[in-house]
C-alpha cells in the first residue's frame, strides 16, 4: 500500500485549482431552484473539468492499485474523452457518517459493533480530512458538525441509545445537504444500517435525484437479520437501494450478515483503505452545452497483460449546467 499521506506539492496546487473550478471537486455552481428542506440552492456541474473518482478491484475483491493513465478510458454519452489529469494519491477527504440508533440496532450486539466500526472508520483517517455525523433513528440529527476532531465524532457515538424506528432516508438528505458546506475536493458518507426505512417525509425518488446533483460517494454496510426474520419492507429494498446509491456514486454497499456481526470493524477499516486507494481522472467534455442535461459517464480498463478481468467503479455521470 502507497503512503497515506504523500500527496506532492503539484498534486495539491492542481486539486486547488480544481477545486476552485469544478463542483465535481468540490466547487459549487449554482441553480437558483431549492428543494424544500435544503439549506442552498441546487448544485449543477461546471463542464470545465469533470473528474471521477475510480475504484478497480480483481476478481477476490482486493484493491488494484499501481495502474497508469494509459491503463483507463473514460466516455461520456459514448463519447471517448481525452484524460487531461491522472492521480492516485491520498488527497483529504470530507466525510460523512450516517449512523443508525433504531430500536432494532438493540438486538444480537449490533450497536455495539456497529459503534466499534464507525471507530475503526475514523481512527484510519488522514489528519487533513474532516467529519460529520449524523444519527438517525424516528428522525435525524446532525450530532456533529464538520470537525477535524475524531474524539468529538467518538463521544457522539459512544453515547448513542437504540430506539425509535428507522428515518434512513431523512438522513440521507441531511447528510447529503451538510455535505454541501464540505472543504475538501473527495467527499464520501458512511452509512451503518440494518434495515428499510419506515418513517422518512422524503421518498426513494426524491433520495435518487439528490444523490444524482451530489458528487459524493456513497458506502454502506448493511447489518442484516436472517431472512426469515427479516421485515417485507427490508426484504424489499433496504439492503437494495443502498446497493443501487452506492453504485450510482461510484461507492459500494458491503452486506454483513448478523452471524458474522464481529466483522463489522473489519469491513469499516476496508472501506477507508479503498477510499485512500482511488484513481482520479479529470477530462474536459466535448460536450460544452449548458443545457442541464444528465451526461452519463463510463470509465474502460485496458489492464497491464496478465492480469485477471478487473472491476471497475464509478460514478454513472453528472448534471452539466444550465444557463
Amino acid at each position: 500500500m502507497k503512503p497515506r499521506y504523500g500527496l506532492g506539492l503539484g498534486a495539491l496546487l492542481l486539486l486547488g485549482l480544481l477545486a476552485l473550478s469544478v463542483p465535481e471537486a468540490g466547487g459549487q455552481s449554482a441553480d437558483t431552484r431549492a428543494l424544500p428542506g435544503e439549506r442552498g440552492p441546487r448544485l449543477r456541474v461546471d463542464v470545465d473539468l469533470v473528474l471521477v473518482q475510480v475504484t478497480v478491484t480483481d476478481p477476490y475483491n482486493r484493491l488494484v492499485t499501481g495502474l497508469d493513465k494509459e491503463h483507463f478510458e473514460v466516455s461520456e454519452d459514448k463519447q471517448p474523452q481525452e484524460i487531461l489529469y491522472f492521480s492516485n494519491e491520498d488527497a483529504p477527504l470530507s466525510l460523512g457518517i450516517v449512523f443508525d440508533v433504531s430500536g432494532s440496532m438493540e438486538s444480537s450486539g449490533k450497536m455495539e459493533r456497529a459503534t466499534k466500526a464507525a471507530v475503526q472508520f475514523l481512527e484510519t483517517s488522514n489528519p487533513q480530512d474532516e467529519f460529520f455525523l449524523v444519527r438517525f433513528a424516528d428522525e435525524p440529527d446532525l450530532l456533529t458538525d464538520f470537525t477535524s476532531s475524531i474524539e468529538d465524532v467518538q463521544n457522539q457515538l459512544l453515547y448513542s441509545r437504540p430506539e425509535g424506528r428507522t428515518a434512513l432516508l431523512d438522513a440521507l438528505y441531511l447528510a447529503l445537504d451538510t455535505m454541501r458546506d464540505a472543504h475538501n475536493p473527495r467527499k464520501a458518507l458512511l452509512v451503518i444500517s440494518d434495515g428499510g426505512d419506515n418513517r422518512s417525509r422524503y421518498g426513494v425518488k426524491d433520495i435518487k435525484a439528490f444523490v444524482r446533483e451530489s458528487d459524493v460517494q456513497i458506502y454502506a454496510i448493511a447489518v442484516l437479520d436472517p431472512v426469515a426474520s427479516r421485515t417485507q419492507t427490508e426484504l424489499v429494498w433496504g439492503p437494495l437501494l443502498l446497493t443501487e446509491l452506492a453504485e450510482m456514486t461510484g461507492g459500494r454497499m458491503f452486506p454483513v450478515e448478523i452471524y458474522n456481526i464481529h466483522e463489522l470493524p473489519d469491513v469499516a477499516q476496508k472501506i477507508s483503505v479503498e477510499l485512500r486507494n482511488q484513481y482520479v481522472i479529470g477530462y474536459r467534455p466535448t460536450n460544452r452545452h449548458r443545457n442541464g442535461s444528465w451526461r452519463k459517464i463510463r470509465v474502460k480498463l485496458n489492464p497491464p497483460k496478465g492480469l485477471p478481468p478487473l472491476t471497475t467503479y464509478a460514478r454513472s455521470g453528472y448534471y452539466a449546467p444550465s444557463e
